[in-house]
Parts: C-alpha cells; structure tokens; sequence
C-alpha cells in the first residue's frame, strides 16, 4: 500500500487518511451525494421524504432517479417517461456500484446530447477491454477480469443491457438497463464504467478485497469540501448558460395568416 502526503496543510485542520482506489469498479459505493448534489445544482427537484429513500425528479418530469439502500435487493433505480420516439426505459444498478460509475450516467441525464451518434463499446475497446470473437451475447470484459458489460437477448426475442463486476471473494454489484434506454446514456455509463481514474474513499470504506490496489492520502476537510463544492459550481455554471440560451433564442415569428372570408392571395 503506497502513501502519498499533501503539503501545506492550513492552520488548525487535521488530515484525514483516504485512500485512491483501482480498478474503480471494485470501490464499494461511496458517498451518494456526489450523484444528488450535482442533480439539485442542475435544477433536479428533491422529492425524498423525511427518513425515506432518495429521490429525484427531472426539471422536466420525465425522469425519476430513486436510491434505496434498505431494500432487497436495493440500490438505484431510474425510471424514464416515454417521449417523442423514445419509448420508456428503466434502469436499475446495485447498492455497491460506485458513485463514480453512477455519476457517469446520471450527469448524462443533464447534458445536451452530442451531435455524433453513440457508440456504448467504444470507451471500452479504448481501455483494451476483451470482447470475445465467438459468443453468444455481444460482450465485454475488463483486462483483470473483474468487471464485464454485456447486451443480452434471450431465445424470446426480450433484451436488456447487463453490467457489474466481482473480485474473487464474490463481492460487487450487477446492473441492468432496459433495451430502450437511450444510447448516449448507455455510452456515459461505460465511459464511466472503463476510466482508468482512481476514485476516492475514507477510512474504513475501502472493501475487504484482493484484487484492488489503494494508495494512501493524507487531506484535508477544506481541501474535500473544494473538490466537492467546484463539482457542485460546475454543474450550476452549466445549467445557468444552458436557461440563458435558451431564454435569448430568438422566436422565429409567426406567419400571417388569411381568415375565413379574406382575400385570397394571387398566385
């Protein structure tokens, strides 16, 4: 276990032991807030009862994300309204699926959509994932083996998509989306899934297991709530110049039009 110590500490703060995780998949949940802070600073509407689950709302109603740890089996579940030509689609990810991989999706929930078409296995071919020539189901797998992303049909024609991952103990976490979830989300959540970052957890949250590799960090309280905060700032400074734009488009004016008995325009 390596340790890493940072320099100049501020007067009367005591650091705090953390330490950085990899393969992300592996690090256990995490603080919930990094995924509902970013959520109620884009403009998500809070609708969690006192002492009950989490649960958020899309500006727009569309979208329900809800976090219930207290549940067999538990965990995240979204639920997104049929809209246009986008049928409804769900989602539902694990209790211990990192926050960092769950954030990947849900921010997505909050973007613009690119203007290139998806592509939910190209993140992972960039992270020299494996993806075997002959199976049955299109398929990727982890180069350590401990985290897979699958999209599976069954003989009845029903498909979905299926992620997790597990060390050798059996701990880890499943996922499972709807067929009709929106490509770019699929593709936000297996960048996130992919990404060689470590991620960040306190003493005491790091699981019990071999196949992870952690470096210890000694931070500071300030130096935690300013990463946290410049998340929560970025998510608003986005949303306030996405309202803007859209309240200082111009409309494009309405064409006139002739009433019943007018005169009729000469062609």
């Amino acid at each position: 276990m390596k340790k890493k110590q940072w320099h100049n500490w501020g007067p009367g703060e005591q650091p705090q032991q953390h330490y950085l995780v990899q393969p992300r998949a592996l690090a256990g949940g995490g603080d919930v807030r990094h995924v509902s802070e970013f959520l109620r600073a884009c403009g998500w509407r809070d609708k969690s009862k006192t002492g009950g689950p989490l649960l958020m709302q899309s500006p727009d109603r569309s979208v329900r994300i809800a976090y219930d740890p207290h549940v067999q089996p538990g965990g995240w579940t979204l639920h997104g309204a049929a809209s246009g030509h986008q049928p409804e689609w769900w989602a539902h990810l694990g209790r211990q699926t990192p926050v960092e991989i769950v954030a990947g999706l849900t921010d997505a929930l909050t973007q613009p959509r690119s203007a290139h078409a998806p592509n939910v296995w190209a993140p992972l071919h960039q992270q020299r994932w494996h993806t075997p020539l002959n199976a049955e189901q299109a398929t990727a797998t982890s180069p350590d083996g401990s985290a897979w992303m699958q999209y599976h049909q069954s003989p009845d024609g029903a498909a979905m998509w299926w992620s997790g991952a597990k060390d050798q103990q059996g701990n880890g976490w499943n996922a499972q989306f709807a067929a009709s979830t929106p490509m770019h989300l699929m593709q936000a959540f297996s960048t996130a899934l992919a990404s060689p970052e470590p991620v960040m957890r306190p003493l005491g949250r790091v699981p019990p297991s071999t196949q992870i590799k952690t470096t210890s960090v000694s931070v500071l309280p300030s130096q935690l709530s300013a990463w946290q905060q410049a998340r929560i700032t970025a998510a608003r400074a986005a949303t306030w110049a996405r309202n803007t734009a859209r309240s200082t488009r111009p409309r494009t004016a309405a064409r006139p039009h002739a009433h019943p008995g007018g005169p009729r325009a000469r062609r």
